[in-house]
Formats: C-alpha cells, structure tokens, sequence
C-alpha cells in the first residue's frame, strides 16, 4: 500500500503519540449538534481515533459505529466507554474495505480522509457515498495543512492537505449536493485548521 499502514498508526497509539488530538470532542461537532444540524441517528464515525466524539455522540443519544485502522485505538475507545457507561460499536477495520450491515443516516468525517495517502481518497470518498443512505449526510471536516513542499509537487503527511479546490474534484456536484460557501473555519492547537461542510449524496 502507499502511505502509512496499520502498523504505524498502531505504534502512534500505542505510544500515546496522537499529536492531532485536541484533548476533547470538535467544536465543530459541536456546533452542529446544538444547531440542530445534526440529530440523533445512526451514524458513523470512520476514523474515530480517541474517541471523543464517539463519546459525545453516544451520550447526545445517537446509534453509534465506530471504525479505527489500529487496534490499540479501538482497544481505547472501548475502554472509555465501557468507564463513562455508554454504547456503541467500535471495530478495528480498513476503512478502504469496510462493508457495513446496512446504510447509515449521518457519517462524521474528522481525520480520515486527511490520514490516508492521497491515491487512496478517491477509494474513500466512494465508500462514503456508498455507506449513506439516499437522504443520509456527511459531516465533513476538511484539513487545512498545505506543507511547504507542495510548491514542488511533494505529498507530505499525515496530515495531508485537504484543498477545498481538491475536495469539490473528489466530492463532484454529480454525486454531491454542496452547501453555498463560505464554510466554517475550525482552528487546531497545532497551528492548522479545518473547513466543516455538509455533503448530501445524490442517488
């Protein structure tokens, strides 16, 4: 495969060495959730990392599946919810591959797409439209973390860059109802920030 694989990001977790993590749940999830943007449903979180938005989610009262790439991260979020007494499905699974039960109502997209190598986004985005329902959404969080070698053509990460520029190519009008911009800006302890969008699959 190009890019890392299930044992880098198995050390990382294993070690502690998360340095994305913001230490709790999104503001932008947030921000949806008490909008009302974003309701109690079945959704899914690939990705899911540490888990804080699973957590939040669960609690909110949503039907929750998560997915990790590495065991030691599924191993954790199992553990956090099993300590907070809350439910939801947490596997260890390869995003590009998984294949769920039946289709979801929401899919809150963090940090996956921006974690995998970018010959491996247009596999992923079609997994996204495909694990939806007809009326399903996607709740998007776009990285912004453009590297000074992308002046030479290098693709460096994880992060990768999630040009908005990009994600239109990746999420086509075709296959995407866009909202009009501008989009809201979700800034990073690390210097970065992302774009949240809501995507609807067309059938």
């Amino acid at each position: 495969m190009v890019g890392p694989d299930v044992s880098f990001w198995q050390r990382l977790f294993e070690q502690h060495t998360t340095p994305w993590d913001r230490g709790g749940p999104s503001p932008q999830l947030r921000a949806w959730l008490e909008s009302a943007a974003l309701r109690p449903c079945r959704i899914l979180v690939p990705g899911c990392g540490n888990g804080h938005e699973v957590l939040l989610l669960a609690a909110a009262g949503f039907e929750v599946t998560a997915l990790d790439y590495a065991p030691a991260a599924v191993e954790h979020v199992k553990g956090r919810l099993l300590k907070a007494g809350l439910q939801a499905r947490v596997t260890a699974a390869d995003v590009r591959e998984w294949i769920p039960d039946t289709a979801f109502d929401a899919v809150y997209e963090q940090t996956c797409l921006c974690a995998l190598h970018p010959d491996d986004w247009t596999v992923y985005a079609a997994q996204l439209h495909r694990w939806l329902a007809p009326d399903g959404q996607l709740f998007a969080l776009f990285m912004q973390a453009l590297k000074p070698g992308a002046a030479g053509g290098l693709i460096q990460g994880p992060p990768y860059h999630c040009d908005i520029h990009a994600m239109r190519a990746l999420f086509p009008a075709s296959r995407w109802r866009w909202p009009a911009p501008p989009y809201p800006r979700v800034d990073h302890p690390s210097d970065i920030h992302e774009i949240g969008v809501i995507l609807t699959p067309r059938s």
